[in-house]
């Protein structure tokens, strides 16, 4: 514990570092994890359509939201790596 308080200002902003650079990749991943689930939503969705499950209106209208949300979750990606 003592060496631990010692070592503080050494370690300190490596532990800041690190903790940054952790909450990136979880960020990062959500947003990863945010488009992969729309597009196999929109792959079950086709799936349902295809096997007769849902009627063709509510397939389409859902098919244009889920394909809306792919592309503002694109654009919202786009945007931050342009910054």
């Amino acid at each position: 514990m003592v060496l631990r308080f010692l070592l503080l200002p050494i370690t300190g902003p490596l532990m800041g570092v690190t903790w940054l650079g952790e909450k990136i990749l979880e960020h990062a991943s959500t947003e990863i994890d945010d488009k992969e689930n729309l597009s196999k939503q929109l792959l079950a969705l086709q799936l349902a359509f295809d096997m007769g499950e849902i009627p063709e209106e509510e397939f389409e209208i859902q098919e244009e939201a889920l394909l809306l949300a792919i592309l503002e979750a694109e654009e919202e990606e786009c945007d931050r790596t342009q910054e």
